[in-house]
C-alpha cells in the first residue's frame, strides 16, 4: 500500500515537473504542484489526512540537492501564504510527509471557482540555499 501511495504522490509531483515548475535556489531545486484535492484518491487523502472536496486544491513542494549526484531529497523549513486578485492573504501551514527517499511538504488550501491564486514561498534548506519561490495558478472548483 505504502509504495502504492508513493508512486501516486511521485506521479503528481514529477508530471508538473517536465513542464518546468521548478526553481534553482543556490544548490537546490524547488519543485511545485498545485491542483485540486480531488486528484488524490481517497485512500491517499485518509493516509494523509488530507481533505478532498472540490473546494480544496493541495500544494506539494520537493527540495533536492543539486550538489549531489542523483539529487537527492533534502529537509528544508518551508512558510507562505497564498494571496487572490482582490489581495486576500491565506497563510500555508505545509506538513512534511517521508517515504522512503523521497520528502514532500504539502499544503492544503480553499478554492473558488476560476480564482487566480499568488503563492509566495520561503524556503530554507540551510547552507544549501535560502530564498523565495513565487507563482501564480487559477482553480477551478469541481462538484
Amino acid at each position: 500500500m505504502k509504495k502504492w501511495i508513493t508512486l501516486l504522490l511521485v506521479s503528481l509531483f514529477a508530471v508538473p515537473s517536465f513542464a518546468g515548475q521548478f526553481k534553482n535556489i543556490k544548490d537546490v531545486e524547488v519543485h511545485y504542484s498545485a491542483f485540486n484535492s480531488t486528484f488524490v484518491t481517497p485512500q491517499v487523502a485518509r493516509s494523509y489526512k488530507l481533505k478532498r472536496n472540490g473546494y480544496s486544491a493541495i500544494l506539494n513542494i520537493s527540495v533536492l540537492d543539486n550538489s549531489q549526484a542523483g539529487k537527492p531529497a533534502i529537509t528544508a523549513q518551508l512558510s507562505g501564504h497564498s494571496k487572490n486578485l482582490i489581495g486576500q492573504m491565506r497563510e500555508l501551514t505545509f506538513k512534511e510527509v517521508k517515504e522512503g527517499d523521497a520528502i514532500y511538504y504539502l499544503a492544503e488550501f480553499p478554492i473558488s471557482e476560476e480564482e487566480r491564486l499568488t503563492f509566495n514561498i520561503d524556503v530554507n534548506a540551510g547552507i544549501k540555499g535560502t530564498g523565495a519561490l513565487k507563482f501564480s495558478q487559477k482553480f477551478y472548483v469541481e462538484e
